[in-house]
């Protein structure tokens, strides 16, 4: 008997239809032997749905007070799931269990709307499952130690499921969704994507960081810290599939380097067209500038992604960095109100019309040329490069925006990723 969570996303939450089906899989599991934790997300749009009616109330809910109750709003949505199948569980003749984070208890700081966890009392848990029962816990949601209730996130029902697989020493987190495992990029740009049978932790945690939407990066980050088994896999295979051949299905998420995977120098393309770029111009180069650029972008809970910083010409500099877009506005509102003053930079400029596009692989390591193959690639598309980063397994780049889809399509191809034996591993 192994000790399994499962997590399924909104859309396989979608309907009574779909949670039905949901309860029969898990209720598959359960009669196999297994004890069997569920840790469902919000029927999906049902997140969305609340927040809008909180903003025709409060459209500008930014202050520590409203943001308590933005989180006590969100997180009904998953109350209401965990509920629901339950129902269907019993429905099905197994004993099951519903516990919101704030019964578990998944205990979080106090960060409103993006809270982390920091423990979580088994306790409960394992009492019921020691009885027998599936055990249901909202995720995305959690209580600080004041007895707020606090959510961690757009998809921190990811984050919840490991955290509660790691709390338990579950023998596999098994996450559902819409896909049926990861792909070496988006099928949806490029056709001839692959599904990868396996991939290693540290290509998903880049391939999360950088814009492949399958799994929320702090999940991923929990899962290697605590060394948690995650599988990919699809909800919408029919229920009653062989338990075996499901258990095998998707993507698995390892921790071992193994021969076969050494052979993929690249194993995925990944993009993010949610940045923006901003260039702080003629810059006094003088030590400590950076920071005199970057910490008050920090101070306002900004993140930073890639920087650069130009050759120094008559002891003037040009600053460069990229933000998430939806941070664009309130960073160059920094800028110019606070930094520029400061430290008598010439001006601000901006462009919200870039992307990212990385090439991400362990075999990197072993492989000299990569990045230069991917340079050479870009170049022969007649697409010019902004800006450059690097790391021991990924190199990425930023676009103007319109090449994007083309770069990903022109790097999978001359990266071979189109082939079947590159994705089976």
């Amino acid at each position: 008997m192994a000790l399994i969570v499962h997590k399924y996303g909104g859309t396989s939450m979608g309907s009574t239809e779909r949670i039905r089906s949901v309860a029969q899989r898990v209720a598959k599991w359960a009669r196999a032997g297994h004890q069997m934790v569920v840790v469902p997300s919000a029927m999906s749009g049902e997140t969305n749905r609340l927040l809008g009616l909180a903003k025709e109330l409060l459209p500008n809910a930014n202050t520590p007070e409203a943001l308590r109750e933005l989180d006590a709003v969100a997180a009904t949505g998953e109350q209401v799931s965990v509920g629901l199948l339950a129902l269907a569980l019993q429905a099905q003749g197994v004993p099951a269990v519903s516990y919101g984070g704030w019964q578990v208890a998944i205990e979080t700081d106090s960060a409103f709307t993006k809270a982390r966890i920091s423990r979580i009392d088994d306790d409960k848990v394992r009492a019921d499952l020691s009885a027998g029962k599936v055990v249901i816990i909202t995720g995305f949601q959690g209580i600080d130690s004041e007895g707020n209730v606090t959510t961690l996130g757009r998809g921190g029902s990811d984050t919840s499921a490991v955290a509660v697989a790691a709390a338990l020493k579950a023998d596999e987190c098994l996450i559902y969704t819409d896909v049926d495992g990861v792909y070496t990029t988006d099928p949806r740009i490029v056709p001839e994507a692959r599904r990868l049978a396996t991939i290693s932790f540290e290509e998903m945690l880049e391939m999360a960081s950088l814009g492949s939407k399958v799994l929320q990066i702090r999940s991923v980050e929990f899962a290697g810290k605590y060394r948690v088994p995650l599988r990919v896999l699809s909800s919408f295979t029919p229920w009653d599939i062989d338990i075996q051949e499901e258990a095998n299905s998707g993507t698995l998420i390892t921790f071992e380097e193994d021969e076969k995977m050494e052979k993929a120098v690249v194993a995925g393309i990944a993009f993010n067209r949610d940045e923006a770029k901003i260039s702080v111009i003629g810059v006094p180069d003088r030590p400590g500038i950076a920071f005199s650029i970057l910490g008050p972008v920090a101070d306002a809970n900004i993140d930073i992604d890639v920087i650069i910083q130009n050759v120094s010409h008559d002891g003037k500099t040009d600053f460069s960095f990229t933000v998430h877009r939806n941070d664009y506005t309130r960073t160059v509102d920094v800028l110019r109100n606070k930094v520029l003053p400061a430290i008598g930079a010439a001006e601000v400029r901006g462009d919200t019309k870039i992307c990212k596009v990385s090439i991400v692989g362990i075999g990197m390591r072993s492989h000299v040329g990569v990045a230069s193959k991917m340079f050479r690639t870009l170049s022969e598309e007649g697409i010019n490069i902004q800006m450059i980063t690097t790391s021991e397994i990924k190199t990425s780049v930023v676009l103007d925006e319109k090449y994007m889809e083309l770069a990903v399509r022109a790097l999978h191809k001359a990266f071979g990723l189109d082939n079947e034996a590159i994705a089976e591993g």
